[in-house]
This record gives structure tokens, sequence and C-alpha cells, in this order.
């Protein structure tokens, strides 16, 4: 069998399980997708020409299946999606169809009222995703974390896991049928096991954006809880106090003060230098939490570990298929507790 002279893309779309690939292909204008870490889901978009009024338009609500990659390499399976936008436009007739990971829709955005008191927050996370089918995968330096009160109020399940990996500076996602809760840039996939690193160079792009924000970032934070009783306002420093940045809110207790700045301070300096960068040919093997060493760049961007934030894979007609990507510093945060009234 004789090489291609040049790359050439490879897809597969299932739409509720049948294959649709053949019958799109001579259609596509283009499939975008995009995979994000946290409470935000993976979406993809399709746009296929519909010149001659023969495609059916979707119903909202059926599954996505989607897989990309290169026809000499092979496919990534990128899960499965359930359409919740459907659009016809024309002239030119088009029809675009948009999905979202579809074990982030449904019950687990319905708003709740409930608490939980004395427990561990692997407990509670447990507690939510076996209400909704899910395999837990909870870091074991989070899951032994006690809590001792925590409120549900008018709060659906998906806000209440954003806000405790807010407060612990997690990851809260669920792929691939499993909710997976650890610290930002542990880099785990849905069975637990490592994400492998990746090296990329300046050869394997055509557009790039770093940006430092040194000068003006924070040397510490500070979070305030209240002592109800003494009556009064106590605070709990993380870092140092030279340029520090202040939480508005007031927190129920020390703990949970110095658990949300120390989340906040990691937040800031992996924010301090960021970096953008569009691979000339798309790579599906790329995922949100994984480690990337560049080269090929000024030192202090090749001297810095980066932390894969966001990536966008996209395909057009014409047989292209780029990946951009969204990288912030990664690497350890080392930081301190100070108390303060």
């Amino acid at each position: 069998m004789r090489t291609a002279p040049y790359p050439i893309p490879a897809w597969q779309v299932l739409l509720d399980g049948q294959d649709l690939t053949d019958r799109l292909a001579p259609r596509l204008l283009d499939l975008s997708l995009t995979e994000s870490r946290g409470d935000q889901a993976d979406e993809v978009t399709l746009r296929v020409h519909d010149h001659d009024g023969r495609l059916a338009l979707p119903r909202r609500g059926v599954t996505l299946q989607v897989a990309i990659g290169w026809r000499d390499s092979g496919l990534f399976d990128k899960g499965t999606f359930k359409v919740d936008d459907v659009e016809h436009s024309g002239a030119p007739d088009i029809v675009s169809i948009r999905a979202r990971s579809a074990d982030l829709t449904g019950a687990v955005r319905s708003r709740r009222e409930r608490s939980w008191h004395d427990t561990t927050l692997g407990e509670i996370l447990s507690a939510i995703a076996a209400e909704h089918g899910l395999r837990p995968s909870i870091a074991d330096s989070l899951a032994s974390v006690a809590i001792a009160h925590l409120d549900q109020a008018n709060e659906s399940d998906i806000n209440l896991l954003t806000r405790l990996a807010k407060r612990f500076d997690a990851v809260s996602t669920v792929k691939a049928g499993t909710l997976i809760f650890a610290p930002i840039g542990a880099g785990v996939t849905a069975s637990g096991t490592p994400l492998p690193g990746v090296l990329i160079t300046r050869a394997s792009g055509d557009q790039h954006r770093y940006t430092v924000a040194d000068r003006d970032s924070y040397t510490g934070v500070r979070a305030y809880w209240s002592d109800r009783r003494n009556a009064r306002r106590n605070g709990v420093l993380v870092g140092t106090a030279d340029n520090e940045k202040k939480l508005q809110a007031t927190y129920a207790n020390a703990e949970e003060a110095r658990q949300q700045a120390e989340a906040e301070f990691k937040r800031l300096e992996r924010g301090t230098a960021q970096l953008s960068y569009r691979l000339a040919l798309g790579r599906a093997d790329i995922y949100p939490e994984q480690t990337v060493t560049v080269r090929g760049f000024k030192p202090e961007i090749d001297g810095t570990d980066w932390l894969v934030a966001k990536t966008t894979h996209t395909l057009d007609g014409s047989g292209g298929f780029t990946t951009a990507l969204e990288l912030e510093r990664g690497g350890e945060t080392k930081s301190t507790d100070a108390a303060a009234a």
C-alpha cells in the first residue's frame, strides 16, 4: 500500500450509534472539539453543507460519538456528547450541530437542598458520584480532608463540585463515566493513571503568544473567617503581606479560610505566565492537565513548566487539522500560613 506524501486527517461521527462519517464527509465544512478542565463541559461543533436539502436535522438530546486523528496513526476516541443546539441557515444552506459532554448534562445540573456534617471530602464526592451512576476517582490527598459542615442551598451538583474544586484548587470533571477530583497539575486519566508528558518544539506550530505578569503579581492571599464565640473577624495569610490580595468572602472557620487562601494563591501563581500555541499538525492525543515541555522559544518560555488548561481541535473540509493549546504555568506552588487578625 502506497503511503500518502502528506498526512491525511481522519474522523468518525456516530449519531445514536449509527456511523454517519461517510455520509457527512463530502459535506464537511468543519468539525471543532474543545476540551476543558473543570466544570466546563467538553463541546463539539459540526458544520456541514445542505446544498441539496437532503440532510435531516438531528433531534436535540440524541448522542454524538466523536473520534479524531490521522489516517496513518489512527483515531482517538473523544467521548460521547449530547446534542443541545441545531441550526439550519442559508444561503448557502448549512446545518450546524453543537453538542456537550453527555456526562455533564441532565440531573447533575438540577438544583438541590441538603447539608453534610462531620464527614470527609471523599465521602461527599463519592455520594454525588453514586447518585449519577458515576465511578469516583478522588485523589488520596483530598479524599481524607475533613469537612465539618457543608451546605448545598438551591444549588446544582455541578455547581457544588465547582465550588469545592475552587476551594481546594482541584480539577473536578467527569470523563468516561468517572467523576475525577484531583489537585490541578496531578494529571490523571479517568482510571487514575498518570497522563504522559508532552514535548512541543517551535517547529511544530505556526502561531504562539506568551504573556507574563510577574511585575504585578501578588505575594500573598489573606482570607477571613468568623469567630462567633469571640465575636470577631480573624484573618489567615498565605504567602507574604508585601503585596497581598484580600478575599472578600468571610468563611465559616479558620481551616476553610486557609484552604481558600491557599487555592487562590496557587491560581495566582499559575496565572503569572500563559502561553497559547497552535499546532500546524493536530495532536488529538493532547488533553487538559497534561504537562508540557516546549523547545525553541525564548529561554524564559523554554524554562517554564507548562500545564494544558484547554485544547481546541479543528478539522476542515479542505483536509486541515490543527490543535490550539492554552497553557499556564505548572509546577509546585510554595506557600506558608500566617494568622492575622
